[in-house]
């Protein structure tokens, strides 16, 4: 009797390494925070999302991530595999992730599972970033987690992230009190009698914004992916450390670390500013405790900013690579030669999902990725 078919993982070359194309310096790829603007439903937002990705697979770029966030009116991205699970139903190739999934917040089997799901959904095209923040307020972090005691899961990273390497791989040593347990779907299916499952699973990644996951994804040989869109000043130090820690591993002989840019094009460059003040005004309530859905450019124009509340907005614009393609194209290459990243991962904050879509074509176009 012939062995029952198992889907095939597209031809997408190097799991983590991804391809510069067009005239692009290093692989583009996309970071959506699925966020909500006034007037506007989750749904449209995660309708978006979908665009977003599609529209990223059909004009090259690398891959497509999302983020876990909680409490966040204006986010809609609480729960990455389940998004993930429905991007890879609406695509085919480009290769889709967790930037990142929150290990403190979740038991590591839970994830093993979740992501080896998404694994046998779509074979070599998913990406497990990890970060070790809450992704939240402390107050809801405390609900997610079911304890006080905030400080334990950072503390406990470097654990967590050996159990769930454990568990995704399968590889309890004899005598640990989990090696009968078992991530399904994982390879243990390939070991049971009959069994067919892949033995793969989505690659780690480690996610961060200051110098701790830079130098535990240096030491154990792990991709980087460094938050460059909210924490610029830290940027360089932790790549610099990242690179100066790297010991080659089984997954990486060399260190490969992408940065989160925000970046916004459009047609026209008043508009691109009238486009990023929205995700401005937005970062501005949410750091002021104040958070809420992404305000309309018609707002954020009309919003009487004190003198401090500039500072603040021209701080943070000023790290927001935005206005025509062609001044969008150079601050990239700058901003690329300036950290020497291996990867550019851009996210479109914007109020509406046409301005956001828009913004990922004109950026194609720009370096002129060639249709898929």
């Amino acid at each position: 009797m012939d062995a029952p078919d198992v889907p095939d993982a597209p031809e997408t070359g190097d799991e983590i390494r991804g391809t510069a194309r067009g005239t692009a310096p290093v692989p583009l790829s996309v970071l959506d925070l699925v966020t909500v603007g006034s007037g506007r439903t989750a749904g449209q937002a995660l309708r978006t999302s979908v665009d977003i990705a599609r529209l990223a697979e059909r004009r090259g770029y690398h891959r497509h991530w999302v983020a876990e966030h909680h409490s966040m009116p204006g986010v809609a991205s609480s729960s990455p595999a389940v998004i993930l699970a429905h991007l890879a139903a609406h695509t085919e190739r480009i290769r889709l992730g967790s930037g990142g999934v929150m290990l403190p917040n979740h038991a590591p089997l839970v994830i093993a599972e979740q992501f080896g799901t998404l694994e046998a959904l779509a074979p070599g095209r998913i990406d497990l970033g990890l970060g070790r923040a809450p992704g939240t307020d402390g107050a809801t972090a405390a609900a997610l987690r079911r304890t006080e005691r905030l400080n334990e899961g950072a503390d406990d990273f470097p654990q967590q992230l050996v159990e769930l390497t454990r568990f995704l791989d399968d590889d309890f040593p004899d005598g640990h009190p989990y090696a009968r347990i078992h991530a399904v779907p994982g390879p243990v299916q390939a070991t049971a009698p009959g069994g067919v499952q892949s033995p793969a699973r989505p690659p780690i990644w480690l996610l961060g914004s200051s110098g701790f996951s830079a130098r535990l994804a240096g030491t154990l040989g792990l991709p980087f992916a460094f938050a460059h869109h909210f924490s610029a000043q830290n940027t360089v130090p932790a790549l610099d450390l990242y690179r100066d820690t790297f010991r080659p591993s089984a997954v990486l002989a060399e260190p490969y670390a992408l940065i989160g840019v925000a970046a916004l094009a459009s047609d026209d460059a008043r508009e691109a500013r009238r486009q990023v003040m929205t995700g401005a005004l937005s970062m501005l309530r949410l750091r002021t405790g104040r958070p809420g859905l992404v305000p309309t450019p018609e707002e954020a124009e009309a919003y009487g900013f004190s003198p401090l509340e500039r500072e603040f907005v021209d701080s943070w614009l000023g790290n927001v690579v935005h206005g025509t393609p062609d001044e969008v194209r150079t601050g990239l290459d700058d901003l690329r030669k300036r950290t020497g990243a291996d990867e550019l991962m851009i996210t479109a904050n914007a109020h509406g999902g046409e301005a956001r879509v828009r913004s990922y074509e004109l950026i194609a176009d720009a370096y002129g990725l060639p249709e898929q």
